[in-house]
């Protein structure tokens, strides 16, 4: 796509229906051969059109139809992404019939994407798990496995039995757990509260293979690990707040296909503001086609970038003084970091292929525009650097003056509640701990395999390690020599089949709870729509049973040290709720009955029934220092000493200031090899010789993590680029489109009709060097492993960089359905040695590879 085309795309008056055809036509016209050409999508095969094909809408032919019209409109919520839209479901005779997006929710403006209506096909598809079953034969990971249904009781049994075998065998932290985000807020909670009382210190969420080093590091530098900005208008202030900015800098953020609803909004916005939109990211995305630059480093390189603007700001006084002055700790010692390091925008341009001159005009630019919002994601967080490429994102929002001010921010898209949702202190005596596992539930396949530190016995997922894990053929191995499993979920996926118990959940339209949540804090009450689908539970009921079941089996214990910390009345939803906003910090106005009179969603902290919600964080008015009070008061369960120094501060940092240097932080990051000023790195697998990272064998407590140990590395090496010479392209992953999010919706009709083919984009000059015409079916290769596609020849794609869509896995029954290929997984590419050592973040955005035609 040239340039004067970008820029035509950019000025098109933005349509929903428009939008989001142009995210998902390339998927839906894969096996056309005029990718590149923007003609409109024919007809499948099967003859299906896309379901962006839509008919006219210039009548209403459903009104007045006896058939169509509903019984009732239930208020529920879309679990497909952080956009977090309200969905107004039509039931007729108890089956839903319609999926409608909220009118008066000025953000969502009544709209939603693809995805809003696949929650029904969810409830309605054929290969749900209905019944717990165990298994009976067959090898563990073969898909000739045999399972046979069993109740609940023999299911739930069946694990208390095994974790109380071993953990009276002194082999408690043999146990281990791993959430995921599609479950119900505050599951998390009670899993932690069950392996407190059970003794294992290896109660891990999803967040080392989702966003854990953005959350990271805005709580260490601002004090809070949440997104800064919120959509729509700040309560507090009568102001519209990120719609307000002047300037959008989006780093390794694809929104148009991840947060499609709330992108729809920004984009409303810029409409009337006129703010200019600048995306960073090797490949052209459907963001960046909406852009007005779109700016393509080699992939890892962002963090090169972000301190090359650092420097030339910094360098001519472009900073925000008096904000500096106010409320920033290190500034002085930040200026003369990158002056040492020679982190100029001509440095950067080495390391990144991005030209000085560009790097000086959008930093410039940036520093200028107030207010300026950053805006990043997994991009940045699936980096071997992720903590210290989002630090100094956030020293470049703080030297510029961008917190605490509507439409500013860095806003790094997700980690949105606060550390957890709260419940009231345990009952009894609890033993200790031993420590955990080192950071990441990738660490789980190197203690199965290798028993480093110690070997895990016993697992619960309710997440699909097979897909989401790095280097997938050793997390295999690892999951076939494990010694129980069980699995939780919805379908039988790849990790199902490794499993001993299974046990089936409710989908999002099944029951009354708060599932997802907008990036902005935001939550809605999601109200249950139909009854549940087989015997399936939702997660919290699950836990609330496993606890009881363990009560009538413990010897050690009396039943009451379980079930009275797992009261029965927890399993209704509301009563859960009612607890978490009475122990939880800055929640006190959030309850079921005030989310479910709201028409848009309400954000915490929200400390009172009177108090709008926040939308800025840090913001210098009343409203947000009421908060504060509410984070840290005295003498209030779950208000710790350190917390309650920042009563009346600005920040819920220590000083109660941005804290981008001081002694202190830099004493704790040096016992795990890092420094509070950050120096660049990148992963060993960038093309070109680069200052890498060396893990020592010297495990250390986690200073981001202190209940976990982790390795403590060396920064700096400069990397031998030996790899490249059998692997010369760098490989990267992420959304294949805004039909999918994550694996499930590989399991719906309309996810696997629009997106089922997994198209590989290769530029068309390395297209042409390996013989590659677009449609071959293609091999992807790395030093891990190998996997086929089919090539989508992209120009708007660095010539050096290739995009393999994730998601994807082989035993995604829905592609019989549409006779889509069966895939391995993206992940089986890449190297799972190589990670942030403070966050646990996996690094899934470069692996040396190298394409052929098959």
């Amino acid at each position: 796509m040239s340039k004067s085309e970008r820029k035509k795309g950019a000025s098109v008056r933005f349509s929903r229906r428009g939008f989001l055809q142009g995210a998902t036509i390339g998927a839906a016209a894969a096996s056309s051969g005029n990718l590149l050409k923007g003609e409109k999508a024919a007809a499948t095969s099967d003859g299906f059109y896309p379901a962006t094909s839509t008919p006219s809408t210039e009548f209403d032919f459903t009104r007045q139809s006896g058939a169509l019209q509903p019984d009732a409109v239930v208020d529920s919520a879309c679990q497909f992404c952080n956009s977090l839209c309200r969905l107004k479901v039509h039931v007729k005779n108890g089956r839903i019939i319609d999926v409608l997006g909220e009118p008066d929710d000025p953000v969502q403006a009544g709209g939603l994407c693809i995805k809003g209506p696949m929650m029904t096909q969810l409830v309605y598809n054929r290969f749900r798990l209905t019944r717990p079953m165990k298994r009976v034969a067959g090898e563990k990971g073969s898909p000739d496995s045999q399972f046979e249904p069993i109740s609940w009781d023999e299911a739930l049994q069946t694990i208390a039995s095994k974790f109380l075998a071993l953990r009276d065998a002194g082999e408690v932290r043999a146990i281990a757990n791993k959430t995921s985000g599609r479950m119900p807020r505050g599951t998390g909670s009670l899993i932690g509260r069950f392996f407190t009382l059970l003794g294992s210190p290896n109660d891990t969420d999803v967040g080392p293979v989702c966003n854990d080093a953005g959350g990271n590091a805005l709580a260490w530098t601002f004090g809070l690990g949440n997104f800064t900005n919120g959509y729509g208008l700040d309560g507090a202030t009568g102001k519209e707040d990120l719609g307000s900015a002047k300037y959008f800098l989006f780093l390794g953020t694809n929104q148009a296909e991840t947060h499609p609803v709330t992108f729809a909004y920004l984009l409303r916005s810029r409409a009337k503001t006129k703010a200019k939109l600048v995306v960073v990211d090797p490949r052209l995305t459907p963001t960046g086609a909406q852009a007005d630059e779109w700016i393509a480093p080699k992939p890892h390189t962002d963090q090169a970038l972000v301190l090359a603007m650092l420097h030339h700001i910094l360098m001519n006084n472009l900073h925000d003084a008096a904000f500096v002055q106010n409320w920033v700790l290190g500034f002085d010692e930040l200026k003369a970091h990158v002056s040492k390091f020679g982190y100029t925008p001509e440095w950067a341009e080495k390391v990144t292929g991005v030209p000085a001159s560009k790097i000086k005009q959008i930093a410039q630019e940036y520093a200028r525009a107030k207010p300026a919002a950053i805006f990043c994601n997994a991009g940045i967080s699936h980096q071997l650097n992720a903590f210290d490429t989002y630090r100094t994102l956030a020293f470049l929002a703080a030297v510029t003056g961008n917190i605490g001010v509507n439409g500013g921010g860095c806003n790094f898209m997700h980690n949105t509640w606060p550390g957890g949702l709260n419940l009231p202190p345990l009952e009894g005596t609890v033993p200790k701990k031993d420590t955990a596992l080192p950071v990441g539930p990738d660490y789980f396949a190197e203690s199965i395999l290798t028993q480093k530190p110690y070997q895990l016995k016993a697992i619960i997922t309710a997440g699909n390690p097979l897909i989401g894990s790095a280097n997938t053929a050793k997390v295999k191995e690892a999951f076939r020599q494990l010694e129980f499993y069980a699995y939780t979920g919805l379908f039988m996926e790849e990790a199902a089949y490794y499993a001993d118990i299974i046990l089936p959940v409710c989908s999002g339209f099944e029951m009354e709870t708060v599932y997802m949540r907008r990036d902005d804090r935001a939550i809605r009450w999601q109200n249950q729509v139909i009854p549940r689908v087989g015997e399936s539970k939702p997660d919290w009921e699950i836990w609330i049973d496993l606890a009881h079941t363990i009560a009538k089996l413990d010897k050690k214990n009396p039943p009451t040290y379980w079930t009275a910390n797992f009261p029965l009345e927890w399993k209704d939803y509301r009563n859960l709720w009612a607890t978490f906003v009475k122990y939880t910090l800055g929640m006190g106005g959030m309850t079921q009955e005030r989310l479910s009179k709201r028409a848009e969603p309400l954000r915490w902290p929200c400390p009172s029934l009177n108090h709008p919600g926040v939308s800025t964080l840090y913001l210098d008015h009343p409203s947000w220092y009421e908060v504060v009070q509410a984070l840290t008061p005295k003498n209030t369960v779950g208000g710790s000493q350190k917390a309650q120094k920042n009563q009346g501060k600005r920040f819920l940092t220590p000083s109660g200031k941005v804290e981008i240097y001081t002694p202190d932080l830099e004493k704790k990051l040096a016992t795990a090899g890092h420094t509070a000023l950050p120096i660049f790195y990148t992963h060993p697998e960038v093309t070109g010789k680069n200052p890498t990272i060396e893990y020592t064998k010297e495990l250390i407590q986690n200073p981001i993590n202190p209940q976990a140990v982790t390795q403590k590395v060396k920064l700096g090496k400069i990397s031998s680029g030996e790899v490249h010479k059998d692997y010369p392209l760098m490989g990267m992953s992420g959304r294949p489109s805004v039909v999918h999010f994550h694996s499930v919706t590989h399991w719906t009709y309309t996810g696997k009709q629009m997106n089922g083919v997994r198209l590989v984009q290769i530029h068309p000059k390395v297209a042409q060097k390996a013989g590659i015409q677009n449609g071959d079916t293609i091999a992807v290769e790395s030093p891990r492993g190998s996997i086929t596609g089919t090539a989508q020849i992209w120009e708007g794609i660095r010539e050096d960089t290739i995009f393999v869509p994730h998601t994807f896995g082989p035993m995604q029954k829905m592609a019989t359905e549409l006779g889509t290929p069966y895939y391995e997984p993206t992940n089986v590419l890449l190297n799972d040695q190589f990670y942030d050592n403070l966050s646990g973040q996996q690094a899934y955005k470069c692996f040396a590879c190298r394409v052929r035609k098959v």
